[in-house]
């Protein structure tokens, strides 16, 4: 039996999407075959900068055997509420099936400023709805300087109920043994440790970036993520 998609009642958030105890365990287990067979915590929809509708995005990590992941729109969690209500369509249709059905979180990308870099932060499993996070989903970017820093976006997260992570640390200006520590020292939760940062096909997280991030992860007590940052028609490359 099909749900309306249009109901607001069927779009009311989903608990286990903010299941932050859970989300921490999957963390925890992350390493570098994790990313894209089993998880998948970056991914991009058609409202922000990609190129899936949610639903087709919705309809790869069913057919993928995916576990769990987080559609991280940019300041945008439109994406995250069409998939969890094809999600709910898709389970009420395959109630022998769902058991694998995969965890869906929410999701966000959000931008801030740390060292004098505009860097990616990306938050999870936390709830939109808070007021705290109401100046980072706006569709448009970061609204106000006030709430620029990543300082005051982390807290922003936290307050919300969620978990923050600095995406891809090897892209900015300032190096990974820079913005972690000065990450860390603000309360961020964790580093997206497997990255592909030279977009390769298939895609394989970069072994030496990779490395490196993870040791600082550790060295700081953070934890560690994966995603394929898919912008394009597929959730296995970037583009």
């Amino acid at each position: 039996m099909p749900i309306n998609l249009d109901s607001p009642k069927s779009s009311s958030l989903k608990p286990e999407a903010q299941n932050i105890s859970a989300l921490k365990q999957v963390f925890q287990t992350i390493d570098a075959d994790s990313c894209p067979g089993s998880y998948n915590f970056h991914l991009h929809t058609v409202y922000s900068d990609g190129r899936l509708q949610p639903e087709a995005l919705m309809e790869q990590a069913i057919a993928r055997g995916l576990k769990g992941l987080a559609i991280t729109d940019h300041h945008s969690t439109q994406g995250y509420v069409k998939a969890q209500l094809w999600l709910d369509n898709w389970k009420l249709n395959h109630p022998e099936k769902n058991s694998e059905a995969p965890s869906l979180w929410t999701g966000a990308e959000i931008n801030a400023e740390l060292l004098n870099n505009e860097v990616h932060i990306l938050a999870y499993a936390f709830s939109p709805q808070h007021p705290s996070v109401q100046p980072y989903l706006g569709g448009k970017g970061t609204e106000g300087t006030a709430y620029y820093p990543a300082a005051r976006v982390i807290e922003a997260i936290h307050e919300a109920g969620g978990l923050a992570v600095l995406a891809h640390p090897c892209r900015y200006r300032s190096t990974a043994e820079q913005l972690i520590p000065e990450a860390a020292r603000f309360g961020i939760d964790g580093v997206e440790t497997y990255y592909a940062y030279g977009n390769p096909n298939p895609w394989k997280p970069s072994p030496k970036r990779s490395a490196l991030v993870k040791d600082l992860a550790e060295t700081y007590g953070l934890l560690g993520t994966c995603g394929t940052d898919s912008h394009g028609l597929s959730i296995l490359v970037r583009i």
